[in-house]
Protein backbone atom coordinates (compact mmCIF):
# COMPACT_ATOMS: atom_id res chain seq x y z
CA UNK A 1 0.00 0.00 0.00
CA UNK A 2 0.96 3.95 -0.94
CA UNK A 3 -0.27 6.55 1.28
CA UNK A 4 -0.96 9.06 -1.95
CA UNK A 5 0.10 12.53 -1.31
CA UNK A 6 -0.32 14.70 -4.50
CA UNK A 7 3.19 13.60 -5.84
CA UNK A 8 3.56 10.16 -5.00
CA UNK A 9 -0.51 9.61 -6.13
CA UNK A 10 0.76 11.02 -9.38
CA UNK A 11 3.66 8.71 -9.73
CA UNK A 12 1.56 5.40 -9.35
CA UNK A 13 -0.76 6.68 -11.54
CA UNK A 14 -3.62 7.70 -8.64
CA UNK A 15 -3.94 11.29 -9.33
CA UNK A 16 -5.71 12.81 -5.91
CA UNK A 17 -9.09 13.47 -8.84
CA UNK A 18 -8.98 9.71 -9.23
CA UNK A 19 -9.05 9.35 -5.37
CA UNK A 20 -11.60 12.07 -5.02
CA UNK A 21 -13.69 10.29 -7.63
CA UNK A 22 -13.42 6.44 -5.49
CA UNK A 23 -14.43 8.89 -2.44
CA UNK A 24 -17.65 9.82 -3.97
CA UNK A 25 -18.59 6.65 -5.40
CA UNK A 26 -17.96 5.00 -2.18
CA UNK A 27 -20.55 8.37 -0.35
CA UNK A 28 -23.25 7.84 -3.11
CA UNK A 29 -24.00 4.01 -2.71
CA UNK A 30 -26.47 2.83 -0.86
CA UNK A 31 -24.31 -0.50 -0.07
CA UNK A 32 -22.51 2.08 2.38
CA UNK A 33 -23.22 1.47 5.67
CA UNK A 34 -21.87 4.59 7.44
CA UNK A 35 -23.52 7.04 9.71
CA UNK A 36 -23.41 10.13 8.59
CA UNK A 37 -20.98 11.16 11.14
CA UNK A 38 -18.87 8.17 9.48
CA UNK A 39 -18.99 9.48 6.11
CA UNK A 40 -17.80 12.85 7.70
CA UNK A 41 -14.85 11.20 9.33
CA UNK A 42 -14.35 9.24 5.92
CA UNK A 43 -14.59 12.52 3.52
CA UNK A 44 -12.53 14.24 6.44
CA UNK A 45 -8.99 12.27 6.51
CA UNK A 46 -8.85 11.34 2.78
CA UNK A 47 -9.18 14.72 2.41
CA UNK A 48 -6.59 15.67 4.53
CA UNK A 49 -4.06 13.42 3.18
CA UNK A 50 -4.92 14.07 -0.47
CA UNK A 51 -4.00 17.66 0.78
CA UNK A 52 -0.66 16.45 2.24
CA UNK A 53 -1.67 16.89 5.47
CA UNK A 54 -1.87 13.17 6.87
CA UNK A 55 0.57 13.84 9.71
CA UNK A 56 -2.01 16.19 10.89
CA UNK A 57 -4.47 12.97 11.25
CA UNK A 58 -4.65 12.16 14.98
CA UNK A 59 -7.78 11.22 16.90
CA UNK A 60 -7.76 14.37 18.47
CA UNK A 61 -8.42 16.41 15.37
CA UNK A 62 -10.60 13.99 14.28
CA UNK A 63 -12.65 14.64 17.50
CA UNK A 64 -12.82 18.66 17.20
CA UNK A 65 -12.66 19.12 13.65
CA UNK A 66 -15.36 16.03 12.84
CA UNK A 67 -17.79 15.12 15.98
CA UNK A 68 -17.62 18.69 17.46
CA UNK A 69 -15.96 17.74 20.69
CA UNK A 70 -14.33 20.62 22.77
CA UNK A 71 -10.63 21.44 23.39
CA UNK A 72 -11.01 19.44 26.22
CA UNK A 73 -11.27 15.91 24.33
CA UNK A 74 -8.78 13.32 25.71
CA UNK A 75 -8.75 10.08 23.39
CA UNK A 76 -7.42 8.24 26.49
CA UNK A 77 -10.50 8.61 28.11
CA UNK A 78 -12.77 8.95 25.23
CA UNK A 79 -12.59 6.26 22.81
CA UNK A 80 -15.19 7.79 20.10
CA UNK A 81 -12.98 7.92 16.91
CA UNK A 82 -11.46 4.63 17.69
CA UNK A 83 -15.04 2.99 17.50
CA UNK A 84 -16.56 5.25 14.61
CA UNK A 85 -13.35 4.04 12.72
CA UNK A 86 -13.73 0.73 13.67
CA UNK A 87 -17.22 1.25 12.12
CA UNK A 88 -16.00 2.70 8.99
CA UNK A 89 -13.31 0.03 8.32
CA UNK A 90 -16.30 -2.51 8.53
CA UNK A 91 -18.43 -0.26 6.45
CA UNK A 92 -15.15 0.05 3.63
CA UNK A 93 -14.90 -3.89 3.35
CA UNK A 94 -18.87 -4.59 3.33
CA UNK A 95 -18.88 -1.77 0.42
CA UNK A 96 -16.00 -3.84 -1.76
CA UNK A 97 -17.71 -6.85 -0.90
CA UNK A 98 -20.77 -5.51 -2.36
CA UNK A 99 -21.40 -2.82 -4.98
CA UNK A 100 -17.29 -1.83 -4.94
CA UNK A 101 -16.54 -5.20 -5.73
CA UNK A 102 -14.73 -3.63 -9.51
CA UNK A 103 -14.01 -0.02 -8.62
CA UNK A 104 -10.38 0.47 -9.51
CA UNK A 105 -9.09 1.93 -6.07
CA UNK A 106 -9.46 0.37 -2.79
CA UNK A 107 -9.60 2.93 -0.03
CA UNK A 108 -8.65 1.62 3.47
CA UNK A 109 -8.29 2.70 6.82
CA UNK A 110 -5.08 0.43 8.34
CA UNK A 111 -5.82 -0.51 11.59
CA UNK A 112 -3.42 1.51 14.25
CA UNK A 113 -4.39 4.45 12.51
CA UNK A 114 -6.87 7.37 10.69
CA UNK A 115 -4.90 8.00 7.94
CA UNK A 116 -5.99 6.06 4.53
CA UNK A 117 -4.68 4.39 2.00
CA UNK A 118 -5.18 4.23 -1.50
CA UNK A 119 -4.26 1.56 -3.81
CA UNK A 120 -4.88 0.40 -7.92
CA UNK A 121 -7.31 -2.33 -7.86
CA UNK A 122 -6.01 -5.50 -8.27
CA UNK A 123 -7.86 -8.55 -10.12
CA UNK A 124 -9.42 -10.57 -7.34
CA UNK A 125 -7.44 -13.35 -6.20
CA UNK A 126 -9.41 -16.40 -7.73
CA UNK A 127 -10.16 -18.50 -4.66
CA UNK A 128 -11.16 -22.18 -5.66
CA UNK A 129 -14.18 -23.30 -4.32
CA UNK A 130 -15.19 -26.91 -3.57
CA UNK A 131 -17.52 -26.70 -6.33
CA UNK A 132 -15.19 -25.85 -9.32
CA UNK A 133 -16.56 -22.58 -11.09
CA UNK A 134 -17.93 -24.18 -14.25
CA UNK A 135 -20.09 -26.68 -12.30
CA UNK A 136 -22.08 -24.32 -10.36
CA UNK A 137 -24.51 -21.46 -11.52
CA UNK A 138 -25.36 -19.29 -9.15
CA UNK A 139 -28.76 -17.81 -8.29
CA UNK A 140 -29.56 -15.14 -5.64
CA UNK A 141 -29.56 -15.66 -2.30
CA UNK A 142 -33.29 -15.35 -0.66
CA UNK A 143 -33.61 -13.33 2.43
CA UNK A 144 -33.45 -14.80 5.96
CA UNK A 145 -37.27 -14.03 6.27
CA UNK A 146 -37.43 -17.00 3.57
CA UNK A 147 -40.84 -18.77 3.62
CA UNK A 148 -42.80 -21.68 1.68
CA UNK A 149 -43.23 -19.74 -1.24
CA UNK A 150 -39.55 -19.84 -1.77
CA UNK A 151 -39.25 -23.30 -1.04
CA UNK A 152 -41.82 -24.38 -3.47
CA UNK A 153 -39.77 -22.95 -6.23
CA UNK A 154 -36.12 -23.37 -4.72
CA UNK A 155 -36.61 -26.61 -3.51
CA UNK A 156 -38.34 -28.15 -6.21
CA UNK A 157 -35.74 -27.71 -8.15
CA UNK A 158 -33.53 -29.57 -6.53
CA UNK A 159 -35.86 -32.72 -6.19
CA UNK A 160 -36.13 -32.00 -10.67
CA UNK A 161 -32.11 -33.14 -10.67
CA UNK A 162 -32.23 -36.50 -8.63
CA UNK A 163 -32.32 -38.08 -11.96
CA UNK A 164 -28.74 -36.87 -12.57
CA UNK A 165 -27.71 -36.50 -9.35
CA UNK A 166 -28.32 -40.72 -9.36
CA UNK A 167 -26.34 -40.75 -12.11
CA UNK A 168 -23.62 -38.98 -10.71
CA UNK A 169 -23.04 -40.99 -8.02
CA UNK A 170 -22.58 -43.97 -10.66
CA UNK A 171 -19.89 -41.68 -12.68
CA UNK A 172 -16.54 -43.03 -13.22
CA UNK A 173 -13.50 -41.44 -12.89
CA UNK A 174 -11.60 -39.95 -9.74
CA UNK A 175 -13.83 -40.70 -6.70
CA UNK A 176 -13.95 -38.55 -3.70
CA UNK A 177 -13.79 -40.51 0.13
CA UNK A 178 -15.99 -38.85 1.48
CA UNK A 179 -19.49 -36.73 0.96
CA UNK A 180 -19.33 -32.92 0.38
CA UNK A 181 -20.06 -31.51 3.88
CA UNK A 182 -20.01 -27.44 4.27
CA UNK A 183 -17.29 -25.77 5.51
CA UNK A 184 -17.20 -22.87 7.68
CA UNK A 185 -14.18 -20.62 8.93
CA UNK A 186 -15.32 -18.61 11.91
CA UNK A 187 -12.69 -15.74 12.07
CA UNK A 188 -11.56 -14.58 15.48
CA UNK A 189 -13.86 -11.16 15.56
CA UNK A 190 -12.43 -8.07 15.54
CA UNK A 191 -11.93 -6.28 19.15
CA UNK A 192 -13.33 -2.19 18.09
CA UNK A 193 -12.99 -0.65 21.51
CA UNK A 194 -9.01 -1.94 22.32
CA UNK A 195 -9.66 -2.45 25.72
CA UNK A 196 -8.93 -5.66 28.07
CA UNK A 197 -12.82 -6.05 28.62
CA UNK A 198 -13.57 -6.29 24.67
CA UNK A 199 -10.95 -8.27 23.85
CA UNK A 200 -12.21 -10.37 26.10
CA UNK A 201 -15.69 -10.20 25.43
CA UNK A 202 -14.80 -10.63 21.45
CA UNK A 203 -12.54 -13.66 22.19
CA UNK A 204 -15.19 -15.46 24.46
CA UNK A 205 -17.87 -14.83 21.46
CA UNK A 206 -15.93 -16.26 19.06
CA UNK A 207 -15.50 -19.26 21.18
CA UNK A 208 -19.25 -20.01 22.12
CA UNK A 209 -20.42 -19.55 18.55
CA UNK A 210 -17.93 -22.34 17.55
CA UNK A 211 -19.02 -24.45 19.71
CA UNK A 212 -22.43 -24.22 19.61
CA UNK A 213 -21.94 -24.42 15.62
CA UNK A 214 -19.86 -27.26 16.43
CA UNK A 215 -23.04 -29.09 17.52
CA UNK A 216 -24.43 -29.30 14.11
CA UNK A 217 -23.30 -32.06 12.49
CA UNK A 218 -23.67 -30.87 8.80
CA UNK A 219 -21.15 -28.27 9.13
CA UNK A 220 -17.53 -28.84 9.53
CA UNK A 221 -16.32 -25.86 11.62
CA UNK A 222 -12.95 -24.41 11.33
CA UNK A 223 -11.73 -21.75 13.54
CA UNK A 224 -9.33 -19.29 12.23
CA UNK A 225 -5.67 -19.00 12.51
CA UNK A 226 -2.63 -18.28 11.60
CA UNK A 227 -1.90 -21.51 10.43
CA UNK A 228 -5.54 -22.09 9.17
CA UNK A 229 -5.08 -23.22 5.14
CA UNK A 230 -8.93 -25.42 5.10
CA UNK A 231 -10.55 -24.70 1.65
CA UNK A 232 -13.71 -23.86 3.50
CA UNK A 233 -16.52 -22.55 0.71
CA UNK A 234 -17.65 -20.08 3.75
CA UNK A 235 -16.26 -17.44 6.25
CA UNK A 236 -18.45 -16.26 9.45
CA UNK A 237 -16.31 -12.82 10.62
CA UNK A 238 -17.82 -10.26 12.83
CA UNK A 239 -16.61 -7.41 15.54
CA UNK A 240 -17.22 -6.37 18.54
CA UNK A 241 -17.51 -2.95 20.15
CA UNK A 242 -18.11 -1.56 23.69
CA UNK A 243 -20.59 1.35 25.10
CA UNK A 244 -20.64 2.15 28.39
CA UNK A 245 -22.74 -0.60 29.91
CA UNK A 246 -23.79 -2.74 26.85
CA UNK A 247 -21.73 -4.35 23.69
CA UNK A 248 -22.89 -5.41 20.23
CA UNK A 249 -21.94 -7.87 17.97
CA UNK A 250 -21.90 -7.63 13.85
CA UNK A 251 -21.40 -11.01 12.28
CA UNK A 252 -21.25 -11.50 8.60
CA UNK A 253 -21.43 -14.68 6.82
CA UNK A 254 -19.52 -14.85 3.13
CA UNK A 255 -19.91 -17.27 0.59
CA UNK A 256 -15.75 -17.59 -0.29
CA UNK A 257 -15.82 -18.10 -3.98
CA UNK A 258 -17.18 -14.45 -4.88
CA UNK A 259 -17.02 -12.56 -1.44
CA UNK A 260 -20.39 -12.17 -1.44
CA UNK A 261 -22.33 -11.84 1.99
CA UNK A 262 -25.22 -14.31 1.81
CA UNK A 263 -26.18 -12.89 5.57
CA UNK A 264 -25.45 -10.45 8.25
CA UNK A 265 -27.09 -9.54 11.83
CA UNK A 266 -26.08 -7.78 14.91
CA UNK A 267 -26.62 -8.51 18.29
CA UNK A 268 -26.62 -6.55 21.41
CA UNK A 269 -25.91 -7.70 24.92
CA UNK A 270 -25.11 -6.21 28.57
CA UNK A 271 -21.50 -6.10 29.87
CA UNK A 272 -22.46 -6.94 33.77
CA UNK A 273 -20.39 -10.02 34.43
CA UNK A 274 -23.22 -11.38 36.27
CA UNK A 275 -25.27 -11.68 33.06
CA UNK A 276 -22.34 -11.68 30.18
CA UNK A 277 -21.75 -16.06 30.03
CA UNK A 278 -25.38 -16.31 29.67
CA UNK A 279 -25.41 -13.45 26.79
CA UNK A 280 -22.58 -14.69 25.28
CA UNK A 281 -24.50 -18.51 25.33
CA UNK A 282 -27.80 -16.69 23.81
CA UNK A 283 -26.24 -14.67 21.08
CA UNK A 284 -23.97 -17.86 20.37
CA UNK A 285 -26.96 -20.11 19.89
CA UNK A 286 -28.99 -17.59 17.95
CA UNK A 287 -26.21 -17.38 15.51
CA UNK A 288 -25.72 -20.90 15.16
CA UNK A 289 -29.13 -21.84 14.37
CA UNK A 290 -29.83 -19.21 11.76
CA UNK A 291 -26.40 -20.39 9.99
CA UNK A 292 -26.92 -24.33 10.46
CA UNK A 293 -29.94 -25.60 11.23
CA UNK A 294 -31.81 -28.01 8.69
CA UNK A 295 -33.83 -25.04 6.74
CA UNK A 296 -31.04 -22.33 7.73
CA UNK A 297 -29.09 -20.34 5.87
CA UNK A 298 -26.50 -22.66 4.82
CA UNK A 299 -29.11 -24.48 3.35
CA UNK A 300 -30.28 -21.81 1.78
CA UNK A 301 -27.07 -20.73 -0.56
CA UNK A 302 -26.38 -24.56 -1.17
CA UNK A 303 -30.17 -25.54 -2.83
CA UNK A 304 -29.58 -22.64 -4.94
CA UNK A 305 -26.58 -24.03 -6.84
CA UNK A 306 -27.37 -25.95 -9.94
CA UNK A 307 -24.75 -28.53 -10.46
CA UNK A 308 -24.51 -30.12 -13.73
CA UNK A 309 -22.35 -33.55 -14.06
CA UNK A 310 -21.79 -33.44 -10.26
CA UNK A 311 -19.14 -35.67 -8.35
CA UNK A 312 -20.34 -37.84 -5.78
CA UNK A 313 -18.91 -36.30 -2.86
CA UNK A 314 -21.75 -33.05 -4.32
CA UNK A 315 -23.95 -35.48 -5.98
CA UNK A 316 -24.44 -37.73 -2.44
CA UNK A 317 -24.52 -34.32 -0.70
CA UNK A 318 -27.52 -32.88 -2.83
CA UNK A 319 -29.77 -35.87 -1.68
CA UNK A 320 -30.19 -34.59 1.88
CA UNK A 321 -31.07 -31.80 0.67
CA UNK A 322 -33.70 -33.07 -1.69
CA UNK A 323 -34.98 -34.88 1.38
CA UNK A 324 -35.09 -31.62 3.11
CA UNK A 325 -37.15 -29.83 -0.28
CA UNK A 326 -39.74 -33.12 -0.25
CA UNK A 327 -40.10 -32.50 3.31
CA UNK A 328 -40.83 -29.32 3.10
CA UNK A 329 -43.68 -29.86 1.02
CA UNK A 330 -44.79 -33.13 1.95
CA UNK A 331 -45.61 -34.15 -1.55
CA UNK A 332 -45.59 -37.99 -1.74
CA UNK A 333 -44.77 -37.70 -5.55
CA UNK A 334 -41.83 -37.21 -5.13
CA UNK A 335 -40.41 -39.88 -2.42
CA UNK A 336 -39.24 -42.84 -4.33
CA UNK A 337 -37.12 -40.60 -6.16
CA UNK A 338 -35.98 -38.85 -2.66
CA UNK A 339 -35.69 -42.63 -1.56
CA UNK A 340 -33.82 -43.97 -4.36
CA UNK A 341 -31.38 -40.59 -4.49
CA UNK A 342 -30.49 -41.55 -0.39
CA UNK A 343 -29.68 -45.32 -1.09
CA UNK A 344 -27.45 -44.67 -3.08
CA UNK A 345 -25.85 -42.23 -1.44
CA UNK A 346 -25.38 -44.53 1.50
CA UNK A 347 -24.10 -47.27 -1.17
CA UNK A 348 -21.32 -45.05 -2.45
CA UNK A 349 -20.64 -43.83 1.28
CA UNK A 350 -21.19 -46.11 3.63
CA UNK A 351 -19.80 -44.30 6.66
CA UNK A 352 -22.45 -40.89 6.05
CA UNK A 353 -24.22 -40.63 9.25
CA UNK A 354 -26.75 -38.30 7.84
CA UNK A 355 -27.79 -39.96 4.41
CA UNK A 356 -28.55 -43.11 6.43
CA UNK A 357 -30.65 -41.02 9.22
CA UNK A 358 -32.87 -39.79 6.47
CA UNK A 359 -33.00 -42.90 4.90
CA UNK A 360 -34.62 -44.28 7.64
CA UNK A 361 -36.97 -41.19 7.66
CA UNK A 362 -37.94 -41.50 3.73
CA UNK A 363 -38.82 -45.61 4.96
CA UNK A 364 -41.02 -44.12 7.83
CA UNK A 365 -42.79 -41.55 5.35
CA UNK A 366 -43.71 -44.77 2.70
CA UNK A 367 -46.16 -45.84 5.65
CA UNK A 368 -47.02 -42.69 7.30
CA UNK A 369 -48.53 -41.05 3.86
CA UNK A 370 -49.53 -44.13 1.80
CA UNK A 371 -53.29 -45.46 2.54
CA UNK A 372 -54.42 -48.05 2.98
CA UNK A 373 -51.57 -49.15 4.83
CA UNK A 374 -50.95 -52.72 4.20
CA UNK A 375 -49.85 -54.53 7.84
CA UNK A 376 -46.78 -56.92 5.90
CA UNK A 377 -45.57 -53.59 4.07
CA UNK A 378 -45.89 -51.64 7.11
CA UNK A 379 -43.71 -53.81 9.36
CA UNK A 380 -40.82 -54.25 6.49
CA UNK A 381 -40.50 -50.45 6.51
CA UNK A 382 -40.83 -50.20 9.72
CA UNK A 383 -38.20 -53.02 9.97
CA UNK A 384 -35.64 -51.41 7.46
CA UNK A 385 -36.31 -47.83 8.87
CA UNK A 386 -34.99 -49.09 12.06
CA UNK A 387 -32.07 -50.64 11.18
CA UNK A 388 -30.81 -47.73 8.77
CA UNK A 389 -31.21 -45.47 12.46
CA UNK A 390 -29.72 -47.58 14.21
CA UNK A 391 -26.45 -47.91 11.50
CA UNK A 392 -26.85 -43.98 11.41
CA UNK A 393 -26.38 -43.51 15.08
CA UNK A 394 -23.41 -46.21 14.90
CA UNK A 395 -21.48 -44.08 12.87
CA UNK A 396 -22.13 -40.92 14.86
CA UNK A 397 -23.68 -41.44 18.28
CA UNK A 398 -24.25 -37.61 18.31
CA UNK A 399 -25.35 -37.12 14.54
CA UNK A 400 -29.21 -35.53 14.92
CA UNK A 401 -30.74 -36.71 12.14
CA UNK A 402 -29.62 -40.54 13.16
CA UNK A 403 -31.14 -39.95 16.44
CA UNK A 404 -34.26 -37.95 15.15
CA UNK A 405 -34.69 -41.00 13.08
CA UNK A 406 -34.66 -43.84 15.61
CA UNK A 407 -37.21 -42.03 17.59
CA UNK A 408 -39.35 -42.28 14.54
CA UNK A 409 -39.07 -45.40 13.99
CA UNK A 410 -38.86 -46.50 17.44
CA UNK A 411 -42.71 -44.32 17.79
CA UNK A 412 -43.85 -45.98 14.87
CA UNK A 413 -43.17 -49.63 16.60
CA UNK A 414 -45.02 -48.68 19.47
CA UNK A 415 -42.21 -48.59 21.94
CA UNK A 416 -43.16 -45.01 22.28
CA UNK A 417 -41.45 -44.73 25.88
CA UNK A 418 -38.21 -45.68 23.98
CA UNK A 419 -38.98 -43.16 21.38
CA UNK A 420 -39.03 -39.96 23.71
CA UNK A 421 -36.20 -41.08 25.53
CA UNK A 422 -34.09 -41.08 22.46
CA UNK A 423 -35.91 -37.60 21.09
CA UNK A 424 -34.79 -36.08 24.52
CA UNK A 425 -31.30 -36.94 24.68
CA UNK A 426 -31.06 -35.71 21.21
CA UNK A 427 -32.20 -32.43 22.02
CA UNK A 428 -29.81 -31.97 25.15
CA UNK A 429 -27.19 -32.78 22.42
CA UNK A 430 -28.38 -29.73 20.68
CA UNK A 431 -30.75 -27.65 22.40
CA UNK A 432 -30.58 -25.53 19.01
CA UNK A 433 -31.85 -27.74 16.27
CA UNK A 434 -35.17 -27.17 15.21
CA UNK A 435 -35.79 -29.52 13.33
CA UNK A 436 -35.32 -32.42 16.13
CA UNK A 437 -37.32 -29.65 18.08
CA UNK A 438 -40.57 -29.72 16.32
CA UNK A 439 -40.31 -33.26 15.61
CA UNK A 440 -39.85 -34.38 19.13
CA UNK A 441 -42.50 -32.07 20.42
CA UNK A 442 -44.86 -33.22 18.22
CA UNK A 443 -43.99 -37.40 19.07
CA UNK A 444 -44.50 -35.94 22.64
CA UNK A 445 -47.81 -34.41 21.87
CA UNK A 446 -49.29 -36.77 20.39
CA UNK A 447 -48.48 -39.48 22.96
CA UNK A 448 -50.41 -37.33 25.26
CA UNK A 449 -47.95 -34.81 26.05
CA UNK A 450 -49.70 -32.16 24.50
CA UNK A 451 -49.00 -28.76 27.26
CA UNK A 452 -45.09 -30.27 27.10
CA UNK A 453 -44.88 -31.42 23.29
CA UNK A 454 -47.01 -28.10 21.94
CA UNK A 455 -44.37 -25.61 23.21
CA UNK A 456 -41.45 -27.25 21.42
CA UNK A 457 -43.64 -26.77 18.30
CA UNK A 458 -44.62 -23.52 18.04
CA UNK A 459 -40.72 -22.60 19.23
CA UNK A 460 -39.40 -24.23 16.15
CA UNK A 461 -42.01 -22.75 13.95
CA UNK A 462 -41.17 -19.50 15.60
CA UNK A 463 -37.38 -20.50 14.54
CA UNK A 464 -37.05 -22.69 11.81
CA UNK A 465 -37.78 -21.02 8.23
CA UNK A 466 -38.24 -24.36 6.52
CA UNK A 467 -42.02 -26.51 6.71
CA UNK A 468 -43.80 -23.96 7.95
CA UNK A 469 -47.20 -25.58 6.75
CA UNK A 470 -46.09 -28.73 8.92
CA UNK A 471 -45.90 -27.09 11.80
CA UNK A 472 -49.05 -25.15 11.54
CA UNK A 473 -50.98 -28.27 11.24
CA UNK A 474 -49.29 -29.59 14.24
CA UNK A 475 -50.32 -26.74 16.15
CA UNK A 476 -54.04 -26.91 14.87
CA UNK A 477 -53.89 -30.18 16.69
CA UNK A 478 -52.73 -28.58 19.27
CA UNK A 479 -55.62 -25.85 19.93
CA UNK A 480 -58.21 -29.03 19.08
CA UNK A 481 -57.11 -31.24 22.20
CA UNK A 482 -57.24 -27.93 24.53
CA UNK A 483 -60.75 -27.36 23.39
CA UNK A 484 -59.69 -24.22 21.25
CA UNK A 485 -61.65 -24.98 17.94
CA UNK A 486 -61.47 -21.13 16.36
CA UNK A 487 -57.51 -21.25 17.57
CA UNK A 488 -57.66 -24.50 15.42
CA UNK A 489 -59.30 -23.61 12.48
CA UNK A 490 -57.08 -20.08 12.22
CA UNK A 491 -53.97 -22.39 11.99
CA UNK A 492 -55.39 -25.38 10.28
CA UNK A 493 -56.28 -22.88 7.59
CA UNK A 494 -52.93 -21.27 7.38
CA UNK A 495 -51.76 -24.72 6.54
CA UNK A 496 -50.82 -25.09 2.43
CA UNK A 497 -50.02 -28.88 2.10
CA UNK A 498 -53.12 -29.53 -0.08
CA UNK A 499 -52.29 -33.06 -1.54
CA UNK A 500 -51.59 -34.79 1.90
CA UNK A 501 -54.63 -36.52 3.21
CA UNK A 502 -53.39 -36.44 6.79
CA UNK A 503 -53.79 -32.60 6.70
CA UNK A 504 -57.64 -33.30 5.41
CA UNK A 505 -58.43 -35.62 8.24
CA UNK A 506 -57.07 -33.31 10.92
CA UNK A 507 -58.86 -30.15 9.29
CA UNK A 508 -62.45 -32.55 8.78
CA UNK A 509 -61.67 -33.47 12.73
CA UNK A 510 -61.56 -29.55 13.90
CA UNK A 511 -64.18 -27.73 11.47
CA UNK A 512 -66.49 -31.05 12.42
CA UNK A 513 -66.04 -30.43 16.17
CA UNK A 514 -66.00 -26.89 16.05
CA UNK A 515 -69.43 -26.46 13.91
CA UNK A 516 -67.86 -25.03 10.56
CA UNK A 517 -70.14 -27.11 8.76
CA UNK A 518 -69.57 -25.81 5.23
CA UNK A 519 -65.25 -26.43 5.75
CA UNK A 520 -66.71 -30.09 7.11
CA UNK A 521 -68.18 -30.90 4.27
CA UNK A 522 -65.68 -29.70 2.05
CA UNK A 523 -63.17 -31.90 3.63
CA UNK A 524 -65.11 -34.88 3.60
CA UNK A 525 -65.74 -34.40 -0.06
CA UNK A 526 -62.19 -34.26 -0.47
CA UNK A 527 -61.36 -37.85 2.04
CA UNK A 528 -64.28 -39.76 -0.24
CA UNK A 529 -62.69 -38.90 -3.20
CA UNK A 530 -58.72 -39.00 -2.86
CA UNK A 531 -57.81 -41.26 0.24
CA UNK A 532 -60.86 -43.90 0.55
CA UNK A 533 -58.53 -46.58 1.85
CA UNK A 534 -58.30 -43.96 4.79
CA UNK A 535 -61.45 -44.05 5.58
CA UNK A 536 -61.94 -47.95 5.30
CA UNK A 537 -59.26 -48.02 8.20
CA UNK A 538 -59.50 -44.55 9.72
CA UNK A 539 -59.65 -45.92 13.76
CA UNK A 540 -56.55 -47.98 12.99
CA UNK A 541 -55.06 -45.14 10.87
CA UNK A 542 -55.53 -42.91 13.84
CA UNK A 543 -54.17 -44.81 16.26
CA UNK A 544 -50.91 -45.29 14.60
CA UNK A 545 -50.29 -41.34 15.11
CA UNK A 546 -52.12 -40.86 18.33
CA UNK A 547 -51.17 -43.02 21.25
CA UNK A 548 -53.90 -42.76 24.24
CA UNK A 549 -56.78 -44.47 23.37
CA UNK A 550 -58.97 -41.36 25.14
CA UNK A 551 -58.00 -39.33 22.15
CA UNK A 552 -58.39 -41.40 19.58
CA UNK A 553 -61.81 -41.63 20.59
CA UNK A 554 -62.26 -38.08 20.88
CA UNK A 555 -60.93 -37.32 17.65
CA UNK A 556 -62.69 -39.71 15.63
CA UNK A 557 -65.95 -38.35 17.30
CA UNK A 558 -65.41 -35.28 15.27
CA UNK A 559 -64.42 -36.80 12.13
CA UNK A 560 -68.29 -38.34 13.09
CA UNK A 561 -69.51 -35.18 13.31
CA UNK A 562 -67.64 -33.73 9.74
CA UNK A 563 -70.21 -36.76 8.23
CA UNK A 564 -67.62 -39.36 7.91
CA UNK A 565 -69.05 -42.66 7.58
CA UNK A 566 -66.98 -45.55 9.03
CA UNK A 567 -66.72 -48.97 10.86
CA UNK A 568 -64.52 -48.46 13.92
CA UNK A 569 -63.17 -52.31 15.55
CA UNK A 570 -66.71 -53.02 17.15
CA UNK A 571 -68.26 -52.90 13.62
CA UNK A 572 -69.87 -49.60 14.83
CA UNK A 573 -70.53 -46.82 11.76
Amino acid sequence: MIRAEPAAGRGIGLSPEDCRAQLALILNSADFDATGRERRFLSHVVEETLEGRGDRIKAYSIAVEVFGRDMSFDPQTDPIVRIEAGHLRRGLERYYLTAGHDDPILITIPKGGYVPTFSARSPPETIEPVLPVNWAEKVPTPPRWMRASWLTVALAATVAALAVLALGLASGGVRPTSPEIPRLLVETFDDLSGTEASRAIASGLTQEIVGQLSKFKDVIVVQSSENSVAPSRFVLAGSVHLSADSFRLRVRFINRADGSVLWADSYDGEIRVAALLETEANIAQKVATSLAQTYGVIFQADASLHVSNPPDDWAAYSCTLSFYAYRAKLDQKELPAVRGCLEKAVERFPGYATAWGLLSQAYIDEIRFLYPSDEAATSASIARALAAARRAVELDPLNIRGLQAEMFALYFSKEIEAALSVGKRALSINPNDTELMGEYGYRLALSGGWDDGCPLVAEARTRNPGPLAYYETALALCAYFRGDYPQAAMWIRKATVPGNANYHIIAAAIFGEGGYEADARRERVWLEENAPGLIKKLRQEVAMRIIRPVDVDFFLGSLKKAGLAFKDLAGQT
